[in-house]
């Protein structure tokens, strides 16, 4: 028998929480419950005005990194009721955080996330293990992605080379060898739901593009997509990470510009081809023999179909795998509490571009 964790994740699609009860042990992982709580429409908003812009207030910052917090703490305490499981029989909570700002080639490079950890201890009464990224950062990596360990720990294969495709607010890729000498790749490739989300949500009112219906209903635009494809982000080698910050509604709009009207339906199916095609790109030299897709976007229909297309490999959900694509991350995140309480290293250097393993995170114990 393992122990008790709870990983906790907000994405950069800003929709809201998932949260995952695993148990964990050196030898095995298993999630035994999950539960995705949507933010507020009034926090969710407030999160869209502040992540990722260039300026928040101190007042606003301290209250809203103090309301996450309170957040992230029911969002947990929701989990163990629906679970049936009491608090004191989890050893602690992995908390991602939400992201506020992402900016690791600055000339004091930093990544933000907020959720205040002390309020998720001091609700729950469950240690708290957060802050992961910042650690890595110090060591000279770039904070992210940090979820390929897990991935490695949970889908490699002696048998195949494989990659790990998760579908959020961003896009971002693990590279997995047969062979256990060769060292994991992960990096960003650059947009999935962000783009989508903003686009359906300005056109249509809605947050989401559900199973990619909206954008089926479109046409591909072969100029536009050139040209999104020619940002210079695309062709930089890794290790490198994004985020909504720089894949921004201004981003698109600023390409958009260029071209003459066009049906926002259209729009909305070429950013879907953006997704499939530049992680057919980044598989080019790879050349996985399968793919394994998690996160949200593996729930849009239409966009699976594209990287079927685009890529030269099956491609999969992580459901084939034993753990829902909605899961993964949050379970990563209780998986790295567990590194952290164990006292291992989470970060793979040859992923982040660090200098050398660490051991992430803060611990907030409970009392």
């Amino acid at each position: 028998m393992g122990a008790y964790f709870i990983g906790l994740m907000a994405g950069t699609s800003l929709d809201g929480v998932d949260a995952v009860l695993a148990e964990i042990s050196a030898q095995a992982f298993a999630v035994r419950a999950h539960r995705y709580t949507p933010f507020p429409p009034e926090l969710r908003q407030t999160l869209r005005r502040y992540c990722f812009a260039d300026q928040i207030a101190l007042s606003v910052l301290g209250q809203l990194d103090a309301e996450l917090g309170e957040w992230f703490g029911r969002c947990a305490l929701a989990l163990l009721e629906s679970a049936g499981v009491p608090p004191q029989q989890v050893r602690a909570i992995g908390s991602h955080g939400q992201t506020l700002h992402h900016a690791p080639h600055a000339s004091h490079p930093y990544t933000i996330q907020i959720g205040d950890p002390s309020r998720i201890a001091e609700m729950t009464g469950i240690t708290v293990v957060a802050d992961f990224r910042r650690r890595d950062v110090a060591a000279g990596g770039q904070g992210a992605p940090l979820v390929p360990a897990f991935h490695r720990a949970l889908f490699a294969s002696p048998q195949e080379n494989r990659a790990v495709l998760n579908l959020g607010g961003i896009a971002n890729l693990t590279l997995l060898p047969k062979d256990p000498t060769q060292p994991i790749i992960g990096f960003d490739v650059g947009p999935a739901n962000t783009l989508l989300d903003y686009w359906i949500d300005r056109h249509l009112n809605l947050p989401w593009d559900g199973e990619g219906r909206w954008a089926r209903q479109g046409e591909l635009v072969p100029e536009l997509l050139k040209a999104l494809l020619a940002d210079p982000y695309f062709a930089r080698p890794a290790p490198k990470s994004t985020g909504p910050e720089y894949f921004s509604p201004a981003w698109l709009d600023g390409y958009l510009k260029r071209f003459d009207e066009i049906r926002p339906e259209d729009v909305q199916a070429t950013l879907a081809h953006l997704t499939a095609a530049s992680v057919a790109l980044s598989l080019k030299q790879a050349k996985p023999d399968r793919l394994l897709v998690c996160g949200g976007g593996a729930h849009n229909l239409y966009l699976l179909e594209l990287l079927a297309e685009h890529c030269s490999c099956p491609v999969e959900t992580s459901a084939v795998y034993g753990i829902a694509p909605t899961q993964v991350e949050a379970a990563a995140f209780a998986w790295l509490a567990w590194r952290t309480l164990a006292g291992l290293s989470g970060n793979l250097p040859s992923v982040t571009g660090a200098r050398r393993e660490v051991i992430l995170g803060g611990i907030y114990p409970a009392c």
